[in-house]
């Protein structure tokens, strides 16, 4: 068994496959266990041998005012992963929904006011994230991919701020010494990216009449997530 589980919590089966090759790549894993939690629960895995987990975005909002009982289902899911972590016995990187999720989860609070639109941006690596053993080797910044429509207003209560940005304020943090939470999208490439937003072209992440635009520039967009999504497996057993 992989040590790593990739969890999915996108509704597109196309996205969804592109962003485990993604992840798969960009951990340097010749194989990543998948599981889809739109068809399937945590129950359905022995999801508690794993050592550590990577969670992918979705088209979900944790500020969403009507939900489904799958949406429901899976935060449930998800929260169960991150009292794992943070009960020190594996490690995992919760990103863009995902980090929704783990703030409200800590008490904080999610909000709409810093939405990012598709594209690439440079995020800044605050002093506690040059001291990080995942952030710290990107030191000063990186550039990532972000899309988004919510984010968290502050860091929530135990957590460690690591990086920001003037678009949005907290880009990403740590609880403890092994949960990572980041408002971007490590995993992907400018070719991973601009087939993403080709499925979510009507979602509001931009506006469509921009589309060749906004492809264009995330096709010529330079960005380096791939190096931090690298270090994550050091972490696991450490």
């Amino acid at each position: 068994m992989s040590s790593v589980l990739y969890v999915c919590v996108r509704p597109e089966r196309s996205a969804a496959d592109a962003e485990h090759r993604s992840f798969r790549r960009g951990l340097g894993l010749g194989t990543l266990d998948r599981l889809d939690l739109l068809h399937a629960s945590l129950e359905t895995v022995e999801w508690e041998q794993y050592d550590g987990f990577v969670i992918g975005g979705s088209p979900f909002n944790v500020t969403d005012a009507q939900k489904g009982e799958h949406q429901h289902a899976v935060e449930r899911d998800l929260e169960r992963i991150a009292g794992r972590v943070l009960d020190g016995a594996a490690a995992a990187l919760f990103t863009c929904y995902g980090i929704g999720v783990v703030t409200r989860l800590l008490g904080g609070r999610v909000h709409t006011e810093q939405p990012e639109q598709a594209s690439a941006t440079e995020v800044h690596l605050t002093g506690a994230g040059l001291e990080d053993r995942l952030f710290g080797p990107s030191a000063p910044s990186l550039r990532v991919f972000t899309a988004h429509k919510e984010s968290a207003r502050a860091t929530p209560p135990g957590s460690v701020l690591l990086a920001t940005n003037d678009a949005c304020t907290v880009q990403a943090y740590r609880v403890g010494d092994r949960l990572y939470a980041t408002q971007f999208h490590p995993e992907a490439s400018p070719q991973d990216f601009a087939d993403r937003m080709a499925v979510y072209r009507a979602s509001g992440y931009f506006d469509p009449r921009d589309y060749a635009r906004t492809e264009r520039a995330i096709l010529d967009a330079s960005v380096d997530g791939d190096d931090l999504l690298a270090r994550f497996p050091r972490l696991i057993g450490g």
